[in-house]
């Protein structure tokens, strides 16, 4: 009885001890913070851009596993059909990014300012980002939708405000 008695009191000993251990590792989950250099290109809604080429530096601090807040700047230049200037804005965003599935994949909303580098229209804009991606260790490729609220654009031979475009983003990061 003894024996018996001894033997259940070690097995749980042994259950909870590792219990404990396995919840104390989920707490410690080590926040760390993400840096990453993108290429984007994109392609505009409106008149009179064609196309939409730039850069951005992003910095992510991972709340978990799973979310994330991130800072991004950078350049973006649109240029516009016929010998018209083109059009350069520098954004500033900050966003919220979870990952699903496999902590791979991910969804993220960022909103910001447009800031204009363009002397023939000196105007900023509120800017809106929902996108989608994938991320590995080193490597973050994205989709996203950009609306810019307060840029000008052509529509039905009008100026008008609103410009809108579908924008890919290939990156490199790396932990800090």
């Amino acid at each position: 009885m003894k024996k018996t008695f001894s033997l259940i009191i070690l097995i749980c000993v042994l259950v909870f001890s590792q219990n404990s251990k396995a919840q104390q590792n989920n707490d410690t989950y080590k926040r760390n913070l993400k840096l990453g250099f993108g290429l984007n290109t994109g392609l505009p809604f409106n008149e009179p851009y064609r196309f939409n080429l730039g850069a951005d530096t992003r910095l992510q601090y991972n709340i978990s596993e799973t979310y994330s807040i991130c800072f991004t700047t950078g350049y973006n230049n649109l240029f516009v059909k016929n010998d018209a200037p083109n059009f350069g804005y520098i954004p500033v965003k900050v966003g919220y990014k979870t990952f699903i599935f496999s902590n791979e994949f991910y969804v993220m909303g960022e909103i910001g300012g447009a800031f204009s580098t363009t002397k023939a229209y000196q105007e900023n804009s509120m800017l809106f980002c929902p996108s989608i991606g994938y991320a590995t260790k080193y490597v973050d490729i994205s989709v996203r939708y950009e609306f810019l609220k307060d840029f000008p654009v052509i529509k039905d031979n009008v100026m008008d405000d609103g410009l809108g475009q579908i924008m890919l983003r290939l990156a490199y990061g790396f932990s800090l």
